[in-house]
């Protein structure tokens, strides 16, 4: 008998296909915590963008690209990650 608290879709899963699917949402989760240790990171840059757009002259501005690439990689690993998680096929 199938296993009533998992979703429709996954309770007559093949041994390949919930071995893929444990793979997929492994892979989901290192991308959240991926996400989440650039989330650490980029805290730690905003302590010092307002400095960095005050006192640094012209274009250079190194914390602050700093900080704007850390955001976008936290949004590329978090959307990623939430995906893979919720169930997204993952292509190998």
């Amino acid at each position: 008998m199938a296993n009533s608290l998992l979703p429709p879709e996954e309770r007559n899963l093949t041994p390949d296909q919930v071995e893929a699917l444990d793979k997929r949402r492994d892979l989901g989760h290192t991308f959240l915590v991926i996400a989440g240790q650039f989330a650490v990171i980029a805290t730690i840059l905003l302590l010092w963008i307002g400095q960095d757009l005050a006192y640094s002259p012209g274009w250079a501005h190194p914390i602050a690209y700093y900080f704007v690439i850390a955001v976008a990689i936290i949004v590329g690993f978090g959307l990623t990650g939430m995906a893979l998680r919720k169930g997204t096929p993952r292509l190998d």
